[in-house]
């Protein structure tokens, strides 16, 4: 995997040095339950930020960064769509409170115009900078993460700066085409969907349920996979935008326990 991370972050860099200062390159990365978006996504963007900090005379804005810089001063920065489930409270106060939280992860149990706001307003044009600052902090645009040790949304909790160039978002629905997702999707740069076969995503499923105690055992970990997250990845599959580039998932042990 770490060998198709670098040649996906090739393409970024390429894709950020062609583009201008005053503009971000937004990449949305999907895929079904299990297929490894979150790890893929957390080495292309390692690679990516790695790329401009040991390349000479590589730089976002005309300056170097510098090999010592921290996570503020990285030139990429992963977004992942968890961020946008909603509350416990807010599945508490729907119609049926029980589906809600038996289906949470599906579509429906996450804020799509909240997310489709945040995309817009990564796409609006700003003054480039080549390091963050005091000032410059209060311009950042927040996204939320997900707390699951609380299982719920952790409000502003990532902030995107005017000198992050690339903003890439992982999740199961970056890129669906029905309001008001398609708002986000429409704004996104690069379409980026990982292929994975049904039972090698069921496989990954299920090992990884047990492992993490989402399911006490095997038979809520097989019931959890059949009833939620498969529908899920089917329904991503029959409402999603075209991708620009299919990449297939590539085996990894981290996968069956992340």
């Amino acid at each position: 995997m770490e060998q198709q991370a670098r040649e996906l972050a090739d393409i970024l860099v390429n894709r950020i040095n062609s583009t201008s200062a005053t503009s971000r390159v937004l990449v949305g990365l999907a895929g079904v339950p299990a297929s490894g978006k979150s790890t893929l996504a957390k080495l292309v963007i390692d690679q990516v930020n790695a790329t401009f900090r040991n390349t000479p005379g590589l730089s976002a804005e005309g300056e170097p960064i510098p090999a010592d810089s921290d996570a503020d001063e990285n030139i990429a920065v992963l977004i992942g769509l968890d961020g946008w489930h909603l509350t416990r409270a807010q599945l508490d106060a729907m119609p049926d409170p029980q589906r809600a939280h038996d289906r949470r992860g599906a579509h429906w149990t996450f804020d799509g115009e909240g997310f489709a706001k945040y995309v817009q307003a990564l796409r609006e044009p700003h003054l480039p900078s080549s390091a963050p600052s005091a000032h410059l902090k209060s311009s950042a645009i927040y996204a939320p993460s997900f707390d699951h040790a609380l299982k719920d949304p952790s409000f502003n909790a990532i902030p995107v700066y005017p000198h992050h160039r690339l903003v890439l978002i992982e999740g199961l629905y970056p890129f669906l085409n029905f309001y008001p997702w398609k708002t986000a999707a429409e704004l996104l740069d690069e379409r980026w969907w990982l292929e994975v076969g049904d039972a090698e995503a069921e496989r990954r499923l299920v090992a990884r349920h047990v492992h993490t105690g989402v399911a006490k055992d095997l038979a809520e970990a097989n019931w959890r996979s059949r009833e939620n997250d498969v529908p899920n990845g089917r329904f991503i599959k029959e409402h999603m935008l075209e991708p620009t580039r299919v990449i297939q998932s590539v085996d990894d042990p981290k996968l069956t326990v992340l």
